[in-house]
């Protein structure tokens, strides 16, 4: 899966928070609906505008971010 087409960083939308597809829908919104219990049928009932892999990009982008210690922004 090519990450840079499910998650996108752009400054003008939700303050430069990764996000889903430039949707307005952080990753950070995707990842705290599965740590309350939702699983991936219900979050796409909810967000119809959600695939399936968007869900599964949020939780390899969560996957490859946990692998560093310090994360800095560069300023675009």
């Amino acid at each position: 899966m090519n990450l840079h087409e499910r998650i996108t960083i752009d400054p003008h939308i939700c303050h430069g928070k990764p996000c889903i597809r430039g949707l307005r829908y952080p990753v950070a919104m995707i990842l705290e609906l599965l740590a309350s219990g939702m699983n991936n049928t219900e979050i796409l009932a909810d967000y119809e505008d959600l695939e399936r892999e968007d869900i599964t990009a949020a939780l390899l982008f969560a996957g490859k971010l946990s692998h560093f210690s310090t994360i800095e922004t560069v300023a675009a």
